[in-house]
């Protein structure tokens, strides 16, 4: 079935987590046949991977099973990619497979065995975030795609069947286009907490922070996506405003680590944003980052320190 690929051929998801999940839905939902979602045995995830078999009419198996499909898809984390393509290229029934794993930063040689049993590999990284409770569309979503030659073929004829759009990736790449995928989503998100510390200096805390916020997230977002960086970029640093970046750095003293993302992120718009009086800008922030650091040598740990010391052990 898969050189001509003139039938959607049948895959097999390994792993039921939060990727997995949309993955095996989305494939469902274009025509592909999921035969099975397998799953390590005496694991929590048993459960999601039969409610998920279920709606995507595919059989459970364990690690433990053998495993019938054209494609192998693994959704696992990426430190167990490696280990669990050992387990399972003993279980693949069928010589010559194609099998992917959809790791950011691994490469396609995570799947290496494969290899010597003829199969074609590929990773394929869908540029989106997942969480537990959300099952993102994937259409319109772009796929970073790194590998064999025949397995990128069958990858891009999937994110076509899924109305994404493949784009290659070259292996010493890959680093670097995930670090751009972690500032585009979870990075986002510690910027949006960071901002709530913020909010609640100026009296809004919790979910009232989150939702008064709303709007302007998403106008912000529109401009980003209708004018890009340049033309969507607004506030005191665009028009110079010194007054006002030394009243919030005042301010922010309250909330030190706050107060770091300003001035590291003030410095990013400096260096890749337009802005007037950059020079004087410039030495506002180098004077502030100054006298943060005599501040942090002049004091031990404060509330603020103290958690983000403990949250490492």
């Amino acid at each position: 079935m898969l050189p001509d690929m003139k039938a959607r051929p049948r895959v097999a998801i390994v792993g039921a987590g939060n990727l997995g999940s949309a993955l095996a839905v989305s494939l469902k939902r274009a025509g592909y046949v999921i035969t099975a979602i397998v799953v390590r045995k005496g694991t929590k995830s048993i459960a999601r991977a039969r409610r998920l078999a279920k709606e995507v009419g595919a059989k459970v198996l364990f690690d433990s099973s053998a495993v019938d499909s054209d494609i192998v898809w693994f959704c696992v984390p990426d430190s167990q990619i490696a280990s669990a393509a050992a387990l399972f290229a003993r279980k693949v029934q069928r010589r010559g497979n194609v099998v992917f794993h959809s790791s950011g930063v691994f490469t396609s040689d995570e799947l290496d065995i494969f290899r010597s049993q003829e199969g074609a590999v590929a990773s394929v990284h869908p540029l989106m975030t997942f969480v537990r409770g959300s099952r993102p569309s994937l259409v319109d979503v772009a796929f970073a795609i790194e590998g064999d030659r025949r397995a990128i073929r069958v990858a891009e004829r999937i994110v076509r069947d899924l109305a994404g759009h493949a784009f290659p990736i070259r292996k010493k790449q890959k680093a670097a286009y995930h670090a751009w995928g972690v500032f585009t989503s979870p990075l986002v998100t510690a910027l949006l907490v960071t901002s709530e510390q913020v909010a609640s200096v100026a009296g809004v805390s919790g979910k009232a922070a989150r939702e008064k916020a709303i709007p302007i997230l998403r106008q912000t977002l529109a401009n980003y996506a209708e004018f890009g960086g340049a033309a969507g970029f607004s506030g005191p640093i665009v028009r110079g405003d010194l007054q006002t970046v030394r009243k919030h750095l005042q301010v922010l003293q309250r909330r030190p680590v706050a107060r770091d993302v300003y001035l590291a992120l003030a410095r990013a718009a400096l260096e890749y944003l337009p802005a007037r009086d950059k020079r004087q800008l410039r030495q506002v922030l180098v004077q502030e980052i100054g006298r943060g650091g005599r501040r942090s040598a002049g004091r031990g740990p404060g509330r603020e320190g103290r958690r983000r010391s403990g949250s490492a052990l």
